[in-house]
């Protein structure tokens, strides 16, 4: 995917930067839960926000603004790019875009093709893919299995986690353990900057 796409932004090259995401949201009990856990340790992270869920929780969009995260168009309805018929896709993210005032776009499923990629482009989007996926979706994978994989987390990489109903019950504890062991690498978390 990364050949295919080489102006997508997968990571970002530097010294002592990590860039922690976190997809899907809001949602009335991971994003509070994520909130939290961020508020702890002092750091800031990029919300790929479902234009649906941020028009059902106003108040929770708020929250993520009001603590100084970025926000980015995820979608209205958490559209497959290599499914949805391009001009659907594209007014879906202008939906969006009507509640999220943001250039970062990540697509859902990091599926999206090239005319979607064209027209984002030229719309001024700048979209941010993945370098590590935490998969914590997947009732199937432990939380031992995924904070162990956080071992080869390094700088440049940019992180995905979700704030949805799939991750609500495992998201904090997952966080508490690997952002940790991320400062212990002497890294940094950043956020991307809506332009």
């Amino acid at each position: 995917m990364k050949l295919l796409f080489p102006r997508l932004v997968w990571n970002v090259p530097n010294d002592s930067h990590v860039f922690l995401t976190f997809d899907d949201g809001p949602h009335p009990v991971a994003t509070p839960k994520v909130l939290e856990v961020l508020d702890h340790f002092g750091i800031k992270a990029t919300f790929f926000c479902v234009g649906e869920n941020a028009q059902k929780y106003p108040e929770i969009m708020r929250d993520i603004e009001r603590a100084g995260h970025g926000i980015g168009n995820h979608t209205y309805h958490h559209d497959n790019g290599w499914t949805t018929p391009v001009d659907a896709y594209m007014n879906s993210i202008m939906k969006t875009s009507a509640l999220i005032k943001s250039n970062l776009f990540r697509p859902p499923y990091g599926r999206i093709n090239l005319r979607s990629i064209y027209r984002l482009k030229n719309a001024g989007y700048q979209i941010i893919m993945w370098s590590w996926l935490s998969k914590d979706y997947d009732p199937k994978l432990k939380n031992n299995t995924i904070i162990a994989a956080a071992k080869h987390i390094k700088a440049g990489d940019v992180l995905v986690f979700h704030d949805s109903q799939k991750t609500e019950e495992r998201i904090e504890e997952l966080l508490m353990e690997i952002i940790p062991r991320i400062q212990s690498k002497q890294l940094t978390f950043s956020t991307f900057v809506n332009e």
